[in-house]
């Protein structure tokens, strides 16, 4: 029986995952691991600094066990050597005090190609605004969010579009592992003022994950001086983040800095935002993907945009090598370790509105309110007619729960919700999502 030597198994990995990771994260913490010319029965990697071991280790531990071996308690057999001097310069990249102004963006992180929804209306057209004027619009732009929902896509589609419409701007689009590991050589090679000149006389600076800047306290500071340093010049700031800059563990100089601009949030897509990004990913792919196949999806995989388009990989994959067509039954069985449920204890109240307040993507807070937003007073009928559907109480004590409202209220909207769903499609999967998710419980 043929078996995959160590180095084939590394190679497969590597074709993988650049498919899932930008080309900045490639460049700076994939390309320069290489196989050592030792791995002959086990695999032995050879890393330039222990920043690219732990980056390797820390993001992609799932997808390392997928194709690389592991031991019958699950640890991957893999050893890391750290390769110094002349040997690592050649694999690695050019030497650090020639830093170079070159972008590594993927081609397909553009403003065309972002999907746009409810959730990211706002924070795509502040970068919008910071592409067309940089310098003079937003200034930090701050964008965060949870994993997966487009912070790169955005980063990325900014400095295209700059480099672009501006070809003079000196841009540095790099990840927050990337300027430390970048500050990391030019420490060893004793030629720190040459990075500090790189990034200073930039006109356009862009970080990704700046959470990774929490606990370096040496690191922080230098980012903090280059901060300033291209503020007090106008020069153009984007960084984003998994998180608000309050809620870092940075210093308060540091906090202080990036909420100067603004700060802007990139939510969890709304259903129909996220079939549209699978049926857009479907047709770059030239996959076919009806729309009642992508509704399935979406409904079932519903905080991360990426994991749609892993979803969609794995389905391409799938029905490629078995030669077979899709259907809900291949979906379920391919990506059922995907699929996403909300649970909480038991059908409550509580339970509705945070089922709810996910699907329409509104806070239980302003469910509970007296808000007259049309979105949020939608949502919270919906919950209204849930509750009274599902939850054996009175009517006074459940609209109690929703932050003290009458119970004509709650037969209004029970009443109004119970007329539209009859002929609204869209309002039937969203209640059916609803309901799957607390029959879960």
């Amino acid at each position: 029986m043929l078996t995959k030597t160590p180095k084939q198994s590394w190679e497969e990995f590597v074709d993988c995952i650049q498919d899932f990771c930008s080309a900045t994260e490639f460049h700076n913490w994939i390309a320069p691991i290489t196989v050592s010319p030792e791995s002959t029965e086990s695999l032995i990697l050879e890393v330039p600094n222990i920043f690219v071991q732990e980056y390797l280790l820390s993001n992609y531990d799932k997808q390392l066990r997928n194709f690389l071996p592991i031991d019958a308690k699950g640890k991957l057999l893999v050893e890391f050597r750290l390769v110094k001097g002349e040997k690592s310069t050649p694999k690695v990249k050019a030497p650090p005090q020639k830093t170079a102004p070159h972008l590594f963006l993927n081609p397909q992180y553009t403003f065309d190609s972002f999907i746009e929804g409810p959730a990211n209306q706002f924070v795509k057209s502040a970068a919008l605004g910071v592409a067309a004027r940089p310098g003079r619009s937003y200034n930090p732009l701050f964008i965060h969010g949870g994993v997966g929902l487009g912070k790169t896509h955005l980063l990325h589609a900014i400095a295209h579009h700059i480099s672009r419409h501006n070809k003079r701007l000196k841009i540095q689009c790099i990840t927050t592992e990337g300027f430390i590991n970048d500050l990391v050589d030019h420490l060893r090679s004793k030629s720190v003022d040459k990075m500090k000149r790189f990034y200073r006389t930039l006109d356009v600076l862009l970080v990704d994950d700046i959470q990774f800047l929490q606990s370096r306290l040496n690191f922080e500071e230098e980012f903090c001086n280059t901060f300033e340093a291209l503020i007090n010049q106008n020069k153009q700031i984007i960084i984003a983040s998994d998180k608000p800059p309050g809620q870092l563990k940075l210093s308060e100089r540091m906090v202080a800095r990036m909420e100067w601009g603004l700060v802007a949030n990139v939510g969890v897509p709304d259903l129909e935002t996220r079939v549209a990004i699978l049926q857009h990913k479907a047709e770059q792919r030239g996959f076919s993907l009806s729309s009642q196949l992508a509704f399935f999806i979406a409904e079932r995989i519903f905080n991360n945009v990426r994991q749609l388009e892993g979803a969609l990989n794995r389905l391409a994959a799938y029905t490629g090598m078995m030669g077979i067509d899709l259907n809900e039954e291949i979906i379920e069985h391919t990506l059922g370790e995907l699929f996403q449920t909300i649970t909480h204890g038991r059908i409550s109240v509580d339970n509705i509105l945070k089922s709810v307040g996910a699907i329409y993507d509104v806070r239980v807070s302003d469910l509970k309110g007296s808000s007259r937003i049309k979105g949020i007073a939608f949502a919270r009928q919906v919950a209204m007619y849930l509750a009274k559907e599902l939850i054996n109480e009175s009517l006074i004590k459940l609209a109690a729960a929703f932050g003290g409202k009458t119970h004509s209220t709650l037969l209004h909207a029970w009443k109004k919700i119970s007329q539209q769903v009859a002929s609204d499609e869209r309002l039937q999967r969203q209640i059916q999502i609803a309901k799957r998710n607390l029959e879960s419980i």
